[in-house]
């Protein structure tokens, strides 16, 4: 990515507003007053043009939406040199990571597709990524959990001892490794590695400025109509002296390079947990 190019990477429930992510030359920010004010900030270290990329696996709409939002309030000095990547990810490539992660454990072992509890709908799509990834798969038991939630990580864990596993695998499907300490299973690993989540950063980055060169396109537009069909939820952008009307963080996507598709890490199983 250029030099002259500052990148501000969106988090929302799938990253602890952002404080899970760690972008090479990027700052990872919450969406609301925290984005709003980063342009700013942004703007006046003389960037010529900054990214913004809404950072979801694809199970928060709403975050992309809401960033739309708010850059759509910034006022039109800001607005010239800002443009809004495609999401970090969909939905579909969610599945794809988790898949591979998947592939490479044990066939004995059950897993635990975990990530923090969005709204409903959000919730509702994390059980329909997990029971792709066992439609799909060849582990007999793969269940979801909440880590901030209900059912939550060591209710998910200890259903599948009930079901018979000895040995339990968490899978994130969030940038956020949840913990495992105290419960009965393997310690969890991120889904993606550092150096993946910075390829397809940047890919998106690429994309969004080039669409801009060669067609004036700076995203926000799309972005807006990004949750028309997330259930009933809705948010707004904080207004032009950044103030938000809510205070929370709540497609399309290109291909994600091949080498990430490779990069799901996994643990580490010796013998059985017991």
């Amino acid at each position: 990515m250029s030099a002259h190019t500052g990148v501000l990477a969106v988090g929302g429930h799938e990253s602890a507003n952002g404080r899970a992510l760690s972008i090479p030359g990027g700052r990872p920010v919450a969406c609301g007053r925290e984005l709003y004010r980063a342009v700013h900030e942004r703007v006046r270290a003389g960037y010529e043009q900054i990214c913004v990329v809404p950072m979801t696996l694809g199970r928060d709409a709403e975050l992309v939406a809401d960033t739309a939002r708010t850059l759509a309030a910034l006022g039109p000095a800001e607005r010239t040199r800002v443009v809004q990547a495609a999401p970090f990810g969909t939905a579909r490539h969610l599945t794809g990571w988790l898949r591979a992660a998947a592939n490479r454990v044990p066939l004995d072992a059950a897993l635990v597709v975990a990530a923090p509890a969005g709204d409903v709908y959000d919730d509702a799509e994390l059980y329909r990524i997990a029971r792709l990834v066992r439609q799909h798969g060849r582990h007999r038991l793969v269940e979801v959990a909440l880590t901030d939630g209900d059912p939550d990580l060591a209710h998910g864990v200890e259903r599948c001892r009930v079901l018979g596993a000895r040995r339990v695998v968490v899978l994130p499907a969030s940038f956020v490794v949840p913990s495992t300490a105290r419960i009965d299973c393997a310690p969890a690993t991120a889904l993606l590695t550092p150096s993946a989540v910075a390829e397809v950063v940047a890919a998106r980055v690429a994309d969004a400025v080039e669409r801009r060169r060669a067609h004036g396109d700076d995203g926000v537009a799309a972005g807006l109509v990004a949750a028309a069909d997330h259930g009933t939820g809705h948010s707004h952008a904080p207004d032009a002296g950044g103030h938000s009307h809510h205070d929370h963080d709540h497609a399309h996507a290109h291909d994600v390079p091949s080498a990430v598709l490779r990069s799901a890490s996994f643990p580490s199983l010796g013998s059985p947990v017991s």
